[in-house]
C-alpha cells in the first residue's frame, strides 16, 4: 500500500470486506492489533480509517466494547442509489425539492434569473416545434435548472443539480412516442414562469405540483 492517504486505502478495504460479508453486521470487527496486521498498516492509519467509517456511519465505536459493523453499512452510493431508484421515488424527493424552489424563486428571482428562464423556455418550445426530443430534454432541464438557480440557496440547487442526470435517463426511456409529453405540459411551463415572474408563490407551487403529479 502506499504512504499517502493509507487510511483511505484501509477505510476503503474495510468496506469492501463488509460488502464481502469478512465483518458481518451487528459483530464486532478484529481489534486495533489485528488490524494493523491485516491491512499491513500503523495504529495511527487503522484509527484514522475507523473514525472515518464511524463518522458515515459505516462502523459504530463501542467504548470499553469494540467497534461494530452498523446495519446498511454496505448500502450503495448515493449516486447508484438515484440509478437503481424507481421513477415514482425520484419524483416524489423532486417534488419535495422543486415546491420549495419554486416559493423561494417567486419571492428571490432577478431580472436575469427571468431571462435566463425566459430563453430556456423559449428554447423548449421551438424543440417541440422541430420535434427534437434530445433538444426538448435539454431545454426542460436548462429551464428548471434556471429556477433553480434563481432560488437563492446554493445547497439547495446542488441537490437539484444532482437529480438532472436521473430526470434525463427517465426522459430518455419514457419519451418513445416523440416529444408529446413536452408538449403537452407546454403551457403548465408558461404558466410556471409566469406565477414566479408575478411573484405569486401560491399558485407557481400549485403548478409545480402538478406538473410533477402529471409527469408520467
Amino acid at each position: 500500500m502506499k504512504k499517502e492517504k493509507l487510511s483511505d486505502q484501509v477505510a476503503a478495504r474495510i468496506r469492501q470486506d463488509i460488502k464481502e460479508n469478512k465483518y458481518k453486521t451487528d459483530e464486532k470487527i478484529p481489534a486495533e492489533p489485528e488490524l494493523m496486521k491485516i491491512y499491513a498498516v500503523g495504529r495511527s492509519s487503522v484509527r484514522e480509517a475507523i473514525k472515518s467509517l464511524a463518522m458515515a456511519g459505516v462502523l459504530q465505536v463501542k467504548q470499553g466494547d469494540g467497534t461494530y459493523v452498523n446495519k446498511h453499512a454496505d448500502q450503495m452510493p448515493m449516486e447508484q442509489r438515484l440509478k437503481n431508484a424507481s421513477f415514482e421515488e425520484i419524483n416524489a424527493v423532486r417534488r419535495l425539492l422543486e415546491e420549495e424552489i419554486v416559493r423561494l424563486a417567486a419571492e428571490l428571482h432577478t431580472l436575469d434569473d427571468l431571462a435566463e428562464m425566459e430563453k430556456q423556455l423559449a428554447a423548449r418550445k421551438q424543440a417541440i416545434l422541430t420535434e427534437d426530443r434530445t433538444a426538448c430534454t435539454n431545454a426542460d432541464i436548462a429551464f428548471h435548472m434556471a429556477i433553480a438557480s434563481s432560488a437563492g440557496n446554493s445547497v439547495l440547487t446542488a441537490l437539484y443539480q444532482n437529480f438532472t442526470q436521473t430526470i434525463r435517463s427517465f426522459f430518455s426511456q419514457r419519451e418513445l412516442q416523440g416529444i408529446a409529453h413536452f408538449a403537452m405540459s407546454h403551457h403548465l411551463h408558461e404558466d410556471l414562469f409566469a406565477a414566479i415572474r408575478a411573484r405569486r408563490k401560491k399558485q407557481a407551487v400549485e403548478i409545480i405540483t402538478f406538473i410533477l403529479n402529471n409527469n408520467y
